[in-house]
């Protein structure tokens, strides 16, 4: 199999350094031309699910905008320009929750939207975390920092209390290599 060719962009909507909408002409593998395919530029963000060394889940309890009521969350934010998703990790654990983890590890690295762009989550697993310093946060959302067993993780993943997809999807990931030990 061949990927797509991008064989132009211009940006149609240079909204602000978290959104722009561009049109692509691409080219197909059997030499086909598309033109005005959309193609949404966001920047790549970091999920961090986050395991203090007596075993609890540091989430949170959150409003988004796009969600109705209240959801479940786990650490995230934007990597900023220069940064290495590694890097944005730590930094927004500690930033949003005051802790630092001992042990870090890499869940992967996926595109949001496979035909429109829409950035790169990377997921981390932090392990052994402890508290360190007070949360330092600039969230727009309001929330409630949360201690949870694994039992209640893996309750509410199954419940639905988990409402972004990157946030049910690493939620699942990391039960799962902590399933396998590793």
């Amino acid at each position: 199999m061949q990927p797509w060719k991008t064989i132009a962009r211009r940006t149609i909507l240079p909204h602000s350094k978290f959104l722009a909408i561009e049109d692509h002409t691409i080219q197909l593998p059997d030499g086909r031309i598309i033109d005005h395919w959309p193609w949404v530029v966001t920047p790549d963000f970091i999920n961090v699910v986050a395991i203090t060394r007596t075993g609890e889940f540091i989430c949170f309890r959150q409003t988004k905008y796009a969600v109705d009521g209240t959801s479940l969350a786990v650490v995230g934010g934007y990597i900023e320009r220069g940064e290495n998703p590694l890097a944005a990790a730590q930094r927004e654990l500690l930033e949003e929750t005051g802790y630092r983890a001992a042990q870090w590890q890499s869940l992967g690295s996926y595109a949001v939207d496979g035909n429109r762009g829409v950035g790169v989550a990377h997921f981390f697993l932090a392990q052994d975390a402890e508290k360190f310093a007070e949360i330092d946060a600039d969230d727009l959302e309001e929330q409630e920092l949360l201690l949870l067993s694994r039992a209640e993780v893996e309750t509410a993943l199954a419940a639905g209390e988990f409402k972004l997809l990157p946030w049910a999807g690493i939620i699942a990931l990391a039960l799962l290599r902590q399933k396998r030990g590793g």
